[in-house]
């Protein structure tokens, strides 16, 4: 496979079943530095198990998937789980706290795992809080803030290890309108200040309109509507 010039994150003929289901049936996919790509498609297209795929979680059947030149099939499970503790970031539908700690030490968790000391892993969480408005619940756990709050901590702690690519999986499903646009508004901010490119899986047309560009998936297959156009 050659990428497309300039991509960071491409994808050619994806192929990915689970038993007699077809998830995926030939979907590409490429994301440049600096892009936010929304991925589309109705329930059951395909879109969350392409972001899988391109995350390095789920190994599709065949297909290519280069992430800056090297292609993933061709690193090994360590290797692959140490793009994801620092060039991959994720925010997930329902944020995904750590109940037991507090919103500092949960979006200080991916630094402490990668070894940087616990103070200054929060000295760069209650940076990322402040910028994401949520510094002022450090000392909260998950239970005690809202699910908007909870969704702006889970930005921040994606955003902690500075990756290279974002994926947001439904960020905003689990939140009402204006928490959902707050938290759109927060992440493409901080995403493009870094210019990390992100990789946007939706199914709602107010948040796919904060991507640069969009790819519809159905029935595995996935369309670039830029390149439709």
């Amino acid at each position: 496979m050659t990428a497309p010039s300039g991509s960071l994150l491409a994808a050619e003929d994806l192929h990915k079943t689970y038993g007699p289901t077809t998830a995926l049936d030939g979907a590409g996919f490429s994301v440049h530095p600096g892009e936010i790509v929304a991925v589309m498609g109705p329930s059951g297209s395909g879109k969350s198990t392409l972001l899988h795929c391109l995350a390095g979680i789920v190994p599709p059947d065949s297909g290519s998937i280069l992430y800056d030149g090297r292609e993933l099939a061709g690193m090994s499970d360590s290797e692959r789980s140490a793009l994801r503790r620092s060039d991959f970031g994720f925010v997930f539908q329902f944020g995904q706290l750590v109940p037991e700690l507090t919103c500092v030490e949960n979006v200080a968790l991916p630094l402490r795992l990668n070894g940087t000391s616990r103070r200054a892993a929060e000295k760069t969480a209650l940076g990322w809080m402040e910028r994401l408005e949520v510094d002022d619940l450090a000392a909260k756990r998950p239970g005690e803030i809202s699910g908007g709050q909870g969704q702006r901590v889970a930005v921040a702690r994606a955003l902690a290890t500075s990756p290279r690519v974002l994926f947001a999986d439904e960020p905003t499903g689990a939140l009402d309108s204006l928490n959902g646009e707050r938290v759109m508004e927060l992440l493409t901010e901080a995403a493009r200040s870094t210019n990390a490119a992100v990789v946007l899986v939706t199914h709602e047309p107010r948040v796919a309109a904060y991507s640069d560009r969009e790819i519809v998936v159905r029935d595995g297959r996935s369309r670039d509507m830029e390149r439709a156009v």
